[in-house]
């Protein structure tokens, strides 16, 4: 048997030498040939903010941290491309802005929702709204917070900045504002505060009624600014979600939220179910469930909210695409009605193909 190993072990090795000659032609075969997965778009700074440091993430998922000298601190803001983005140096892309909800930021990649992270037509952008900065510029800006000028930050910053360094369509028929809990504020707000800016709106179990005919939401808002929760954190440290940041007072965003001699108007003038006016011509969505009827679920008190906000589109005779899920029997698989993600996530599942449709139609 021994001619015939002697014969095949030559055989063999010139094979093996044949297979590396054809990978090295072929440039993989060293470390230096590799292609490396192509990494996030450069970004330039401007309109008051400043980079710090590179992005992170991949091509089409990325965070950019920013200082700005609208708000104290850095500040991340998460970017979703979609899969083309790269393939076609020509191609224009409407723009979500999505706002996040009360202690949460950007940096967090489960904010990167799974209908967001699939999106075929369209830019998502996720600014850092603050552990509690309720997408307004405070009117004291000398509190333990520091400067809180958050609508500034997005409307004069953050727009401007993604549309100088992305191929959007820049224009209102090419943008949207979306958002979830005190992000549902948030886009309601800027929506009506800013009509020329916005051609679809989507509250997502929002705090949608800051009224005197509302105290609990008004309450939910004032526990965030004095940091009632912190002391229920115990030792998880400074992720846990309810601590909010320094004790700030009950006045420092919106002033009063006591309704005596009209003290609290403004409240009154940013409570978006007193305004729904403003949203005319606009593509508008609400989503809420009930909290399985629990008044120590916030989306029990979520749900009125919301309704007060249809109910005024329903006056002026405005359309809007409005959802109650309930208890969330048969909206998604990890949906309970409760105030949480499993029922965001399927809240965009419905949201997003509906608003690349409109965009599409719009263009």
């Amino acid at each position: 048997m021994r001619p015939v190993l002697t014969t095949r072990l030559p055989r063999a090795k010139a094979a093996v030498a044949a297979v590396a000659a054809a990978l090295l032609c072929l440039g993989l075969g060293t470390p230096a040939a590799r292609a490396e997965a192509p990494g996030p778009p450069r970004l330039n700074d401007g309109f008051g903010l400043s980079q710090t440091g590179a992005a992170t993430g991949t091509a089409t998922n990325f965070v950019v941290t920013v200082h700005t000298p609208e708000v104290s601190g850095e500040h991340r803001i998460r970017i979703l491309l979609p899969s083309d983005y790269a393939a076609d140096p020509t191609k224009r892309y409407p723009v979500l802005y999505f706002l996040h909800g009360a202690s949460d930021n950007p940096g967090n990649p489960n904010l990167a929702y799974p209908a967001l992270a699939a999106a075929k037509s369209m830019i998502t952008v996720i600014p850092d709204g603050g552990r509690r900065g309720w997408y307004a510029n405070w009117l004291d800006q000398s509190t333990a917070a520091g400067v809180q000028n958050w609508e500034n930050f997005h409307i004069k910053q953050v727009i401007p900045f993604i549309d100088a360094n992305l191929r959007t369509v820049a224009a209102k028929k090419g943008r949207a504002v979306a958002g979830l809990s005190m992000g549902g504020f948030g886009s309601l707000h800027y929506a009506q505060t800013y009509p020329g800016l916005f051609s679809q709106v989507a509250s997502l179990s929002g705090a949608a009624d800051l009224s005197a005919n509302h105290m609990v939401m008004r309450g939910a808002v004032v526990a965030t600014l004095t940091n009632i929760g912190a002391a229920l954190c115990g030792s998880s440290g400074p992720d846990c979600s309810l601590d909010f940041g320094p004790a700030v007072s009950s006045d420092a965003v919106f002033g009063s939220p006591y309704p005596i001699f009209n003290v609290d108007r403004r409240w009154n003038e940013v409570d978006p179910s007193a305004h729904m006016d403003r949203l005319a011509g606009m593509g508008v969505s609400l989503y809420t469930g009930d909290g399985n009827g629990n008044p120590a679920e916030p989306e029990f008190w979520v749900k009125s909210a919301t309704e007060h906000a249809r109910d005024g589109l329903d006056r002026l005779g405005q359309p809007s695409h409005y959802v109650d899920y309930g208890n969330g029997s048969g909206w998604g698989e990890n949906c309970n009605g409760g105030h949480n993600y499993g029922c965001w996530a399927q809240d965009l599942v419905d949201f997003v193909p509906r608003l690349e449709a409109a965009f599409a139609s719009a263009a």
